[in-house]
């Protein structure tokens, strides 16, 4: 009886381990972007994809020499995070259909590379077109 209950108590701490650990594989990557070197810049929208866990924008960034760089970006906020700020799939994908111009900001790999975070995207006048953190662009949180 006993080993049945040490074995039973194995196999919890084990499924609370790897259960853990996928959190961490998930929400550690806060830690793979460099906040202080966030950078904005002019871009044109290539796709975007409203996905879970995070939504995706992939965008080209013209340098002043003309040179093109592809980059790729997840937003902080998640599809229900999107909605709750009002922005549904639809408007998300209508505002940053292919060829959009933008004006995005993103704090970059700290490994180096065009796959950054993205913190927050606007059309060329400054209007704030997609609520890229969990409370950007939407109401404050209730008070709890």
């Amino acid at each position: 009886m006993q080993t049945a209950h040490l074995r039973t108590s194995g196999l919890a701490a084990a499924a609370a381990v790897v259960w853990i650990a996928g959190l961490g594989a998930h929400h550690g990557t806060l830690i793979n972007y460099d906040r202080s070197k966030q950078f904005t810049a002019k871009a044109v929208v290539t796709e975007f994809k409203y996905v879970n866990p995070h939504a995706q924008l992939f965008f080209d960034v013209t340098d002043d020499k003309g040179a093109v760089t592809h980059w790729s970006g997840e937003l902080l906020a998640n599809p229900a995070q999107l909605i709750r700020n009002g922005w549904t799939k639809k408007r998300s994908v209508e505002a940053l259909q292919h060829g959009a111009r933008i004006v995005v900001t993103v704090a970059p790999p700290r490994a180096g590379g065009e796959a950054g975070l993205v913190l927050k995207i606007e059309n060329e006048t400054g209007e704030e077109l997609l609520a890229a953190g969990p409370n950007a662009g939407g109401p404050e949180p209730p008070p709890r």
